[in-house]
């Protein structure tokens, strides 16, 4: 098992920055790849960026230029930096670990609102 805790969220104007952190705990394969999804109201929970082990990223379109993930294998966190934000980044974040198709996690989730 593995337990994910996310910190970080909260409200922000429009064009400010808010950064988020996951730190990992339980039973950690190297190799694995930990993310952050997100889901707003009525819609399905989407893909924001993801960090392998060996920090090959990925990114939604939606967000790249604005957000950088990042992580600390020595303490099995991953951050999203969120620069940039807009009224269509509100949703909900959630961590995500994945090692294979057996060993896939989430938190619990982040609340994130930006205001105009």
């Amino acid at each position: 098992q593995v337990q994910l805790v996310e910190s970080g969220g909260g409200l922000v104007q429009a064009g400010g920055s808010l950064r988020l952190s996951c730190a990992a705990s339980g039973d950690i394969f190297s190799g694995n790849t930990m993310g952050w999804y997100r889901q707003a109201p009525g819609k399905q929970r989407e893909l924001v960026a993801t960090i392998t082990s060996g920090t090959m990223t990925n990114y939604a379109d939606s967000v790249k230029g604005r957000f950088t993930i990042s992580r600390d294998n020595a303490k099995n966190t991953v951050y999203l930096q969120m620069n940039s934000l807009k009224p269509e980044d509100t949703a909900v974040y959630y961590c995500n670990y994945r090692y294979d198709r057996f060993h896939e996690y989430w938190g619990h989730g982040t609340q994130v609102t930006v205001f105009s």
